[in-house]
């Protein structure tokens, strides 16, 4: 991933950020077939290994879990706030017409080794925690207590463990920081009118909006 200067973003606590809040992940994988990607919703953990690890569930029918032996190096990616940026929203566009249109995003690039685990107590414990993180603003949160236990069994023997052991994190908001203060508040304030709070909010946090 190319990364100017100015879009690189190295801080833990920004990386993690998005990857919590947007955990369905790209898993991306290199095998005889060639490259293959899979989308999967992830649930990270910071404390396991340097640089955490990331875990998830893939269907028993999925070859992944049996193509990929156990070190098998991936790359993950998670895609945050995006959205397209216009010249017109630019001040100084209408003052030189130098401007050009761009799109806005941030991004996190998961290096690491992929563990598949075909384990009743493992895919127990990852579907109890992706449960828990995801029903949790819910009124009344779904559990697993809540269904048959034999209809649970089933549904956990049809699906095998991913563990990926995390051993770098690329990071890139591409958040309008090259752009004048003033360009950059204009594109801010259009994106919030239009309901792209997200990408908006991602500006202002990053200190492209004083």
């Amino acid at each position: 991933m190319y990364i100017p200067a100015h879009f690189a973003e190295t801080r833990p606590e920004a990386l993690q950020r998005i990857m919590r809040e947007h955990p369905l992940g790209m898993l991306v994988t290199h095998g005889s077939a060639g490259l293959d990607a899979d989308h999967l919703p992830f649930e990270y953990d910071p404390d396991a290994g340097t640089h955490g690890t990331l875990i998830a569930h893939v269907a028993r029918a999925n070859p992944l879990w049996q193509r990929c032996p156990a070190g098998t190096p991936v790359m993950v990616v998670f895609r945050g706030a995006e959205a397209y940026i216009s010249p017109n929203w630019y001040p100084s566009k209408h003052e030189t017409h130098r401007q050009v249109p761009t799109w806005n995003y941030e991004v996190v690039h998961v290096h690491g080794t992929l563990t598949a685990h075909d384990d009743e107590r493992f895919v127990r414990r990852v579907v109890a925690r992706l449960t828990r993180s995801h029903e949790a603003v819910e009124p009344k949160p779904w559990k697993m207590g809540d269904s048959a236990p034999e209809f649970i069994d089933t549904m956990l023997r049809n699906v095998v463990g991913i563990e990926i052991t995390i051993t770098s994190l690329v990071g890139k908001l591409k958040l309008s920081q090259n752009r004048e203060v003033r360009d950059r508040r204009g594109a801010a304030d259009t994106l919030d009118t239009r309901g792209h709070t997200a990408m908006a909010q991602a500006m202002r946090q990053a200190g492209a909006t004083p």
